[in-house]
């Protein structure tokens, strides 16, 4: 009877105390959002976050499915004597509670950053040793969203690292959206499923369309080659992570930006724009908001897209859709313009997802979702001409 008693007691205590997971029924489609880091770097304040936030509303960005406004590194600066960490009071005089009630008040959910070493990347406090006390910290400010670092993290091991800061989270009771961000150091697609909802799988972005720089940072088309054999392992509430948006930000085309957001609506990828949402030219607004692509990223089937087939400078990606829709992103990796002239009469096969087969006939309209325009069928060649450096993004409808 007592040994009854007791297990009884202890299932209890686990169940209140012992056991974690990740929260689920978040990220159900890819996170959309905006983070500072690509644009504004270290230099973050209570006034730039609040006009990101009302530029995010007025803008339209909200209403296409912009909701996350995340702070990335900087913002904190020490931690006080009972360890609690410290938001920079110069920066952030009203305190990072307020400013996420500002934000909630407009109707959007808000993020930060911490890493899982000593130090963030930037050397302000990382969250080893504190996991604990800073979940309780950000539960208690209503903080939505956690991006999560890998500087200064030793000999630590990323899996245990990351399942103890998930499990923090949980423990402190308030929803997150939890960002893991190892770089694909570690191949988080592996083991991340149950522990993020989303994993970067390559180093850092840069406003490039196609380099490698020597520390590291990756132009769009380094980072869309590393993705190819990835797909099976994305999904509604658990995402790779191509990383963040440089749509708008200085050092690519129209030409370069309307492919970067094509692609990455492609894979499925977390959209979180990085560019100052305050100024943006009429061409940027126009492929930030643009829903038909956004849907495409938004198909509640969670499929990321398959590089079909592969002509050297031009390429074909294909990607499933809900109720039997297709879309296809003819991307021109070259400068000079590409004449098509692409007959649908193939079957496509694909062996990540149960070995389906997707048959093409003169049964689907075609719609080219940057000019918001039907232009044929399948009945008959497509036939268009791709800028260089450009896409021709169209998703493919049964009659």
């Amino acid at each position: 009877m007592k040994k009854t008693i007791f297990v009884f007691f202890w299932f209890i205590f686990l169940l209140k105390f012992g056991y974690s997971q990740k929260f689920e029924n978040l990220a159900l489609t890819p996170p959309m959002g905006w983070n500072s880091w690509n644009k504004f770097g270290c230099d973050v304040s209570e006034d730039l976050i609040k006009q990101i936030a009302d530029a995010m509303v007025s803008s339209g960005m909200k209403d296409a499915g912009y909701v996350y406004v995340v702070i990335d590194d900087c913002w904190q600066i020490g931690r006080d004597s009972l360890g609690n960490i410290i938001a920079d009071p110069e920066h952030f005089p009203s305190g990072m509670k307020a400013l996420a009630d500002y934000i909630h008040s407009k109707g959007l959910k808000f993020g930060v950053y911490s890493d899982a070493g000593t130090h963030t990347c930037q050397g302000r406090p990382g969250s080893r040793g504190y996991e604990y006390q800073d979940a309780r910290t950000y539960a208690s400010w209503g903080v939505d969203y956690l991006k999560y670092d890998w500087c200064n993290t030793g000999s630590q091991n990323p899996e245990a690292s990351y399942k103890t800061m998930r499990d923090a989270l949980y423990n402190a009771e308030r929803p997150v959206v939890f960002s893991i961000c190892e770089w694909g150091r570690n191949k988080p697609w592996l083991w991340a499923k149950d522990i993020g909802h989303l994993w970067r799988t390559t180093g850092d972005i840069q406003e490039y369309f196609d380099c490698e720089l020597n520390w590291g940072g990756l132009g769009v088309l380094t980072i869309l080659d590393k993705q190819v054999n990835l797909r099976k392992y994305a999904g509604p509430g658990h995402w790779n992570d191509p990383d963040m948006l440089e749509v708008g930000n200085e050092g690519l085309t129209d030409n370069e930006n309307r492919s970067h957001f094509s692609l990455w609506c492609m894979l499925s990828a977390p959209l979180m724009a990085g560019n100052d949402l305050r100024n943006m030219p009429q061409t940027i607004h126009e492929i930030l908001t643009n829903k038909e692509v956004i849907a495409i990223d938004q198909d509640s089937l969670g499929i990321q897209a398959l590089k079909w087939l592969d002509y050297g400078n031009l390429e074909i990606w294909f990607k499933p859709l809900q109720k039997g829709d297709l879309a296809f992103c003819f991307l021109n990796r070259s400068e000079e313009p590409i004449l098509i002239d692409f007959d649908f009469k193939k079957t496509i096969y694909d062996n990540d997802f149960g070995w389906k087969k997707y048959q093409i006939d003169e049964n689907f309209k075609i719609r080219d979702l940057w000019k918001h325009k039907d232009i044929g069928d399948t009945h008959n060649n497509l036939k268009a001409t791709i800028p260089g450096h450009d896409v021709l993004l169209i998703r493919l409808s049964k009659k």
